[in-house]
């Protein structure tokens, strides 16, 4: 069965289509997630009770994120039963006009001043309702990308729908800078965060009025529909396979966490200027587009749990010596240049193997539950990472609070290459199969599917 880099078919104007849309959607998807990281962190004390410690402070930062993070597993379950169910159509549109209207509610939101801890209660809530319609966006759009082009294919499109993570994170970093650039700090504080989460509703909306003109997903309308694709996934072999992708992905998001924390520290502690901070994410966002496409690539060459393996060797060996470098110049006085160029450097290595991990997760499934399949797949195992505040607290009383990630990144590195080890390899699989059992099974080998009612 030949599976090289490209097919020789041009892809038809559907799947183009579907493509832009799953990467510019994700790039939405996460320009709304990261707003917080980047936006909020000068400003954290609008929300804020005075006289906060500093590691209260960025926990109090961790969690604000941590919402949205909590929130997507919950849309990935509510928002994949309806796109295996109604279609990847439908659903992905519902979810773009809930995450956009949740961005600008921030927009609206007074201070600590005004309504004490409220402000701040407020702040994580409505962050995570708006995490559970993200979760649903990328549970539909991602999934209905993926089934519109040749399986030679795959593996770049994944990797290049990754890639729209550095991209949605570029236009924060942009948009921050711009900010922190044109007005004062007391502007800033007052007014000027309130903006980039104005245009975060303003660009959802343009999304929606494109996403109009997307067709569905032919391998969706053809399959057999399951009358319970929720409980079908939880169920039998489906539910193995997603405990061998949670272990898997528990790593993935675990390496995730320092990166997360960075911008904060950065400035809270480690002095690093706002504006270096924000520039220095915008040039490590270039990178990374180009090593989740590198890493999509690799895996249609090597096969996606080859790929998954050697991603996971290199966060496990050089996560931890880039964390401890930055850190370690950080704390000793050392250039804020050099901590910045450190931190660049640790969020590509970190962050980068997850341009596997779309396209594979989307092949572990049959269409009748591939939606729920890759969007609990890819969410679920957020929940016990999005602790990780918790836990680095935890760890503080055996070591200094500031190195506690490098535990992380060895654990996530270990978690990321088993859970790789214990699956098969995909790359092959025909996702238009009733059933994709082995790899290049045939349609006649395969399973029976239950018929809606």
């Amino acid at each position: 069965m030949k599976s090289g880099l490209f097919s020789s078919e041009p892809l038809s104007p559907a799947a183009r289509k579907a493509i832009i849309a799953g990467f510019v959607g994700f790039a939405v998807d996460f320009f709304d997630i990261y707003l917080p990281a980047l936006v909020l962190a000068p400003v954290m004390t609008y929300f804020e009770p005075a006289n906060l410690s500093p590691a209260a402070t960025t926990t109090v930062y961790y969690f604000t994120i941590v919402a949205t993070l909590l929130g997507r597993p919950c849309g990935a379950v509510i928002f994949g039963h309806w796109a295996d169910k109604i279609g990847r159509r439908r659903t992905t549109m519902v979810s773009i006009v809930g995450f956009g209207t949740f961005t600008l509610l921030i927009a609206l939101l007074p201070g600590y001043a005004s309504i004490g801890l409220w402000s701040l209660t407020l702040l994580i809530l409505i962050r995570f309702i708006g995490g559970i319609f993200m979760g649903g966006e990328y549970t539909s759009n991602n999934t209905l990308a993926l089934e519109m082009v040749p399986k030679e294919r795959r593996g770049f499109v994944g990797g290049l729908v990754q890639g729209a993570f550095p991209l949605g994170f570029l236009m924060t970093t942009v948009v921050t800078t711009i900010m922190l650039t044109i007005t004062t700090k007391e502007q800033y504080f007052a007014w000027g965060w309130r903006i980039p989460f104005v245009i975060g509703f303003l660009i959802s909306f343009a999304f929606l009025l494109y996403y109009v003109t997307v067709p569905e997903s032919p391998i969706w309308q053809s399959a057999e529909k399951h009358t319970a694709p929720l409980k079908a996934v939880l169920s039998g072999r489906h539910l193995r396979t997603l405990g061998q992708i949670f272990l898997m992905m528990t790593g993935f998001w675990l390496v995730g966490q320092p990166s997360t924390l960075l911008p904060s520290l950065m400035i809270r502690q480690f002095h690093v200027p706002s504006a270096l901070t924000s520039n220095t994410f915008l040039f490590a966002s270039i990178g990374l587009f180009f090593a989740f496409v590198g890493y999509g690539l690799l895996s249609q060459m090597i096969g996606r749990r080859p790929a998954i393996v050697i991603a996971s060797c290199v966060v496990l060996v050089l996560g931890p010596a880039l964390y401890y470098s930055l850190v370690a110049n950080a704390v000793s006085g050392g250039s804020p240049m050099v901590t910045a160029t450190l931190a660049g450097i640790f969020h590509v290595v970190a962050i980068s193997p997850w341009g596997v991990v779309t396209v594979y997760i989307c092949e572990r499934f049959p269409t009748y539950v591939r939606a729920s399949g890759y969007g609990i797949g890819y969410s679920l195992a957020v929940v016990l990472p999005s602790f990780s505040g918790i836990y680095l607290l935890w760890l503080a009383h055996f070591m200094p609070y500031l190195y506690t990630p490098i535990v992380l990144l060895g654990l996530a590195g270990i978690l990321m290459v088993i859970g790789a080890l214990l699956g098969p390899e995909t790359r092959d699989v025909e996702l238009h199969l009733p059933d994709l059992g082995i790899a290049g099974a045939s349609a006649a080998t395969t399973m029976a599917v239950p018929r809606s009612a």
